[in-house]
């Protein structure tokens, strides 16, 4: 069993936020793949099951994300190698994608907590750049909402996400993966 978790926050007032890029690409695979996620509260968030992969959008917000990831790992007795979390990351640039198989929180407080939930910084990652603006403080940059010209150029960095996700779920070597997604 593989699970792989788009980080994000539950809510109308977040959706098409920065921070949410992680829900998104989740959301854009299921729809190319016709699934649909149902919320549930013993995982405190939705998911989807398609063979041996599960997919999860916590809803205990950014900073505690940790906690529903961790129920679900226990319920389905997933090797923590068998995880892959798909973030936002303000270093990269806008709409890049990097892949990475362990590593520190880097501020990011939604890998704060799964790092503090999983006891370990070795679990697979897939950040995708966001950018950053100085010029706007990086809580309110983060919530701040995608433009629509930026939403358009999300849409092939979806579809790479998603082609990641399909390859994950079938190829046991994350090398592998890095190698042709990075």
């Amino acid at each position: 069993m593989k699970l792989v978790v788009g980080l994000g926050n539950p809510g109308l007032k977040y959706k098409k936020t920065k921070h949410n890029i992680g829900f998104m690409s989740l959301d854009y695979y299921a729809k190319q793949n016709k699934l649909k996620f149902k919320k549930d509260n013993k995982f405190r968030g939705e998911w989807l099951k398609d063979g041996n992969l599960v997919l999860l959008k916590p809803h205990t917000f950014m900073n505690v994300s940790g906690e529903s990831i961790k129920k679900m790992i226990d319920f389905y007795n997933i090797d923590i190698e068998d995880v892959l979390i798909v973030f936002d990351d303000l270093s990269l640039p806008f709409s890049k994608i990097r892949l990475r198989e362990k590593g520190s929180a880097g501020g990011h407080n939604g890998i704060k907590s799964i790092i503090n939930h999983l006891h370990t910084q070795e679990f697979k990652r897939v950040k995708v750049g966001i950018d950053s603006n100085p010029l706007i403080e990086t809580k309110n940059y983060v919530l701040g909402k995608f433009t629509k010209n930026e939403l358009n150029d999300l849409e092939s960095t979806f579809s790479r996400v998603s082609n990641l996700i399909t390859d994950f779920a079938k190829v046991d070597s994350f090398v592998t993966l890095m190698t042709k997604y990075n």
